[in-house]
C-alpha cells in the first residue's frame, strides 16, 4: 500500500540531491524541491488513502459509545422498574373512573 509513496519520496530525494549538487543549483533549492515535490504530495496522498480506515474507526467508536450509553441507561432504569409497578411515566390505563349507569 505504501510502495508508491515510498518510491515517490525516493524520486523526489534524488531530484533534490541533483538540484543541490548541480553547478547552478543551491541547497535551498534542493530542500524546496524535496518539500514541494516530495513531502507535500505524498502527505496528501497518504492522508487521502487513510480516509476509509479513519471513517471505519470513527463508526466503530460511535457504535461502542452508543452501546455503552444504552447499557448505562438500562442499568439506571432497571432497579426503578423493579421496585415501582408503573415507572414508565405514562398515565395508567384506568385513570378515569367509568360512568355508572342508573338501574
Amino acid at each position: 500500500m505504501y510502495l508508491i509513496p515510498m518510491a515517490w519520496i525516493y524520486v523526489a530525494l534524488m531530484m533534490a540531491i541533483a538540484e543541490a549538487t548541480n553547478t547552478n543549483g543551491t541547497v535551498l533549492g534542493g530542500l524546496m524541491t524535496f518539500v514541494l515535490y516530495g513531502l507535500v504530495p505524498v502527505g496528501l496522498v497518504v492522508y487521502l488513502m487513510g480516509a476509509p480506515s479513519r471513517k471505519k474507526a470513527r463508526k466503530a467508536q460511535e457504535q461502542a459509545d452508543l452501546a455503552a450509553y444504552l447499557q448505562a441507561q438500562a442499568e439506571k432504569t432497571a432497579p426503578e422498574s423493579a421496585t415501582q409497578p408503573d415507572a414508565s411515566g405514562h398515565a395508567p390505563a384506568d385513570a378515569v373512573a367509568p360512568v355508572r349507569e342508573k338501574p
